[in-house]
């Protein structure tokens, strides 16, 4: 994939947040961002993993260089069918809804917590006034979190020794660093920096270029596991 078509894939993807939490010194602690539209997963799939940031925060009066990290998870939306579900394999709970939305939120029982017993996930949903369409949010966050056991437990036994990981989960290495005193950011994976930092997080075509880069190596490895395990293709 060229750098171009990743560009016109990237403009043409929707995105919106859905969850935020802030940071309790400035920052974000939380977010969750459902994107849609063609090839929305095979753009960002790489970037699940650490993402660490260097700088020089303002109250830093002797100059130094603080580190944090930020661990991003990408998953796949699956449809229904992606993932069969039991009702039997189900504990269902509702409660008063807490937060804005005023008297109604207070007075009825509309917030929706799903057990899925075999695994122990557990997801919860309250953002709808009506009880039925928080149960089908819950439902559709149980079956991103199965969905992604199902693809973890298949894609292990061939990737642990890949270099790039598909990022269904956060994983516990750092995948990329965004250094601010020198303007660089550097991917881990691939050995490769580019400079302007603020036009990366920006979205320009220096951050296109390398994910066609991501994209390029994943085909690579790709290609070797086929050749050395020819029942990936089948």
């Amino acid at each position: 994939m060229t750098s171009g078509k990743v560009l016109f894939l990237a403009r043409k993807v929707q995105k919106s947040l859905e969850k935020y939490l802030s940071g309790y010194v400035g920052g974000v602690r939380h977010a969750v961002a459902i994107i849609r539209g063609e090839g929305a997963y095979r753009l960002l799939k790489y970037e699940g993993g650490i993402h660490r940031v260097q700088r020089v925060p303002k109250t830093e009066k002797a100059g130094r260089i603080h580190t944090s990290t930020v661990s991003v998870a990408v998953m796949p939306q699956p449809s229904e069918i992606d993932v069969q579900i039991s009702e039997k394999d189900l504990k269902i709970e509702t409660k008063r809804a807490s937060g804005a939305g005023g008297q109604h939120v207070n007075t009825t029982d509309s917030a929706v917590r799903i057990v899925h017993i075999p695994t122990g996930i557990a997801v919860e949903s309250q953002k709808e006034r009506s009880q039925h369409r928080n149960k089908d949010e819950c439902m559709k966050k149980l079956r991103v979190q199965l969905y992604q056991v199902q693809l973890d437990e298949n894609m292990a036994h061939y990737t642990s020794n890949r270099k790039l990981q598909v990022g269904t989960r956060a994983r516990s290495e750092k995948i990329r660093t965004y250094n601010y005193p020198q303007d660089r950011v550097t991917d881990h994976r691939i050995g490769v920096s580019v400079h302007n930092l603020q036009s990366v997080l920006n979205g320009s075509e220096d951050l296109h270029a390398l994910i066609c880069q991501l994209l390029e190596e994943g085909w690579k490895e790709r290609l070797w596991d086929i050749i050395n395990n020819p029942q990936i293709s089948q």
